[in-house]
Formats: C-alpha cells, sequence, structure tokens
C-alpha cells in the first residue's frame, strides 16, 4: 500500500481500497513497523488499557496533582451526574469527566496515552469512552478507531506540529479534538471524508488558542482545556454526522493552524509568561511562582 503524507493522499488511499481510514492507518502501522497485525493489535490494546486506567482511577480514589493546582475536580463532575443535576446529557458529561480524569492522572506522574501530548491526553480517550458507554461498542471497536485518531494526529506532525512550544494549545488541545472528531465520526459510521470535515472544523473552532500553562505545568487551564476540545470534538462529528460539510479540507486547515500558531508571540507559547500564567490569582496559587 503506498504511504500518505495529506489529508487529499489519504482519503484517495480509502476510495482506491475501499477502507475507513483506520485501517489505512493500521496497515501503515504493519508496514511501517515491519510488525505482524497480531503484535500491531496487541499495542493497540494495551493503548486503550492505559486509556481506561487514566481516565477511571480518579473517579475512585482522587488524587492531587504535583503542583497542587488540579485534583478531585472529575470526581466532583461524577457526583454532580450521579445527583442528577448535570445540564450536557450523559454523553457528553461522561466524555468530559473521562477527559479531566486523564488530565489528572497525568498531571500526579501517572501512566497516560500522549494522544498526542500529555497535555491533550484527555481528549480522545474522553470522547472514545463515551461513546462505547453510551453505543456499547467493543473494545475492539474503540481500538479500531483508535487507529483512526492517529491518522489525523500523523498528518498535524507531519505537516504542522503538535507541540503547544510552537503552535500554541491550539496545536496540542486542538490536534486532540481533531483526532477525537475524526474517530467518533468513523465510530459512528460516517465516511472518511466526514472524519475530514469533522477534523477540519475543529482545527476551525479552535484557531488561535494560546499556550499559557501557570507555573510552567501541564495542570491549569490544561485540565479545562481537555473539557473544552472534547465537547467541541462532538460537536464537529456531529456535525459532520449531519451531513454538513467544511468548506476548508483538512490539508489546508492543518496549514493555516500551524501558520497563525508561529505568529503567536513567544509569551504565549508554553513559555509561562502571557495569558492565564499572569493572572495574580493564580500566581498566590502556585508556589513556583513564589
Amino acid at each position: 500500500m503506498k504511504e500518505f503524507k495529506n489529508a487529499s493522499e489519504l482519503l484517495a488511499l480509502c476510495s482506491e481500497k475501499n477502507l475507513p481510514i483506520s485501517e489505512i492507518m493500521r496497515q501503515r502501522e504493519i508496514r511501517i513497523g515491519e510488525m505482524p497485525e497480531t503484535e500491531v493489535d496487541t499495542r493497540m490494546a494495551r493503548v486503550l488499557e492505559i486509556m481506561k486506567d487514566a481516565a477511571f482511577s480518579p473517579l475512585e480514589h482522587p488524587v492531587k496533582s504535583m503542583g497542587g493546582l488540579i485534583g478531585g475536580e472529575a470526581k466532583k463532575l461524577f457526583m454532580h451526574q450521579s445527583s442528577g443535576k448535570g445540564i450536557c446529557g450523559k454523553l457528553l458529561e461522561n466524555a468530559v469527566i473521562y477527559a479531566m480524569a486523564t488530565l489528572e492522572t497525568n498531571a500526579s506522574m501517572g501512566l497516560i496515552v500522549a494522544s498526542p501530548t500529555a497535555g491533550s491526553a484527555g481528549i480522545v480517550p474522553g470522547l472514545l469512552l463515551a461513546l462505547q458507554k453510551r453505543y456499547n461498542f467493543t473494545d475492539q471497536q474503540i481500538q479500531q478507531s483508535l487507529f483512526n485518531a492517529g491518522a489525523i494526529g500523523y498528518l498535524a506532525m507531519r505537516n504542522a506540529t503538535v507541540a503547544g512550544a510552537v503552535g500554541g494549545c491550539q496545536a496540542e488541545t486542538g490536534v486532540a479534538a481533531a483526532m477525537a472528531a475524526s474517530a467518533a465520526v468513523e465510530l459512528l459510521g460516517g465516511t472518511p471524508e466526514q472524519c475530514t470535515y469533522a477534523a477540519s472544523t475543529v482545527l476551525m473552532n479552535m484557531l488561535g488558542l494560546v499556550c499559557d500553562p501557570v507555573g510552567g505545568l501541564v495542570e491549569y487551564p490544561c485540565q479545562n482545556r481537555n473539557a473544552a476540545g472534547v465537547a467541541n470534538a462532538l460537536v464537529a462529528a456531529e456535525m459532520a454526522l449531519a451531513g454538513i460539510p467544511q468548506l476548508i479540507p483538512l490539508d489546508e486547515m492543518i496549514t493555516i493552524m500551524y501558520t497563525v500558531g508561529r505568529k503567536l508571540p513567544a509569551e504565549l507559547r508554553e513559555t509561562a509568561l502571557g495569558g492565564c500564567a499572569t493572572a495574580p490569582s493564580v500566581c498566590e496559587a502556585c508556589h513556583i511562582c513564589q
């Protein structure tokens, strides 16, 4: 199978082989990694196992982050939902809970899957695990959808960046949400083209988002932005599945995201010298700032 370097080539392969994005990416992993398909599938099963533990364990055993800025937020949301007072609906509520929980696991030195980065690691598992709970998808189906997410992340890494230090938070949580949206669309029966519509919509909606971690820690506002990112992904997936096309193709949107990111001042690219990181209130709360 030919290599693909951008979304246009990926869609052409999907059409030529009559395969979904996930299987094109899975076959690429088998070929590039020079591994039998059983090994590739076993590794992805381990990825899902880690994602589940990172998303679920803080709901049972909340822990404070290393910097002390977050910890226990996911459990509070879970209890709020359990009381029947939630206003977002079970699917989005669960997605937000799992996304925020994963960031708590990361910030307390737990094991997570960078998807594509540690600071955005809650979005992909947040949405996919919520969809699994809502629609009873099997683990194998979720594992397959992760290859779809990986394809979108690969395109962003190859043609732009997923580093907040280079492109701002739009390159981290933005790309993560694009990955989640695309995977969700395929999981729910959408076409490869609709997957790219969803990914492009996410990047458009998160365009220009800055990276301003308090104290330079991947805690705050990172956890909140994972919650917002998973909501953005769900909205974009819904639009794509409804048949709403995206005027800007994914390849162009990735280029736009990269261009905008490079124009952000250094203070807004992971240096903790601008944005939320300079708010007096958070500086008082962060012992690193004192």
